[in-house]
């Protein structure tokens, strides 16, 4: 596969998928009008899989005062004009995000979304002044462990409590994030 660079306003992401579907997605900021595509999508893969939890309930519903207003970020992806995705960075330390709330909606999955918004977000947390991206998980969610895994995260000990259904944290150090 060729690798050619995009631009998406202002995050540049390499292009690897041979359908050049990657030219007909976007990379936008969050705003307000997105809280609905972030809560769907999120809640749409976490009942699947899991049961909600408080803090998601208050995240999903509230990302403007959960994220964004502690100092972190919310990306969206369009996939030929339609919300197709997100993911969000919480802002743990001047030098730490934390990598949540990644969901792409079922009808635009196998587009390389996924993928795109999270190079996206470490770029983003590289502007923000990171020099670390950690996430927790669940083991069970074999594509997207095997998803972070390829992109450079690594497994390290997880702190008891931080989420009920976690029982894996990874981290990146983003010095070692292939440039785009």
């Amino acid at each position: 596969m060729t690798r050619t660079a995009t631009t998406f306003g202002q995050i540049t992401l390499a292009n690897r998928n041979k359908n050049n579907s990657m030219d007909k997605l976007e990379i936008l900021d969050y705003k307000a009008e997105h809280q609905p595509y972030f809560e769907k999508f999120n809640r749409a893969w976490i009942e699947k899989h899991f049961w909600l939890e408080e803090i998601d309930i208050y995240v999903l519903q509230h990302p403007e005062e959960a994220i964004l207003a502690n100092g972190g970020s919310v990306l969206m992806a369009a996939y030929e004009g339609e919300i197709a995705g997100t993911v969000a960075l919480k802002k743990v330390s001047n030098e730490i995000y934390e990598f949540a709330k990644m969901a792409v909606d079922e009808a635009f999955r196998r587009k390389g979304i996924a993928e795109a918004l999270s190079y996206a977000a470490f770029d983003r947390a590289k502007n923000l002044g990171a020099k670390k991206v950690i996430l927790y998980s669940q083991t069970g969610l074999v594509p997207a462990i095997t998803m972070y895994r390829k992109l450079g995260f690594k497994e390290v000990p997880i702190e008891e409590g931080v989420y009920k259904r976690s029982d894996i944290k990874m981290e990146i150090e983003l010095s070692t994030v292939r440039s785009l």
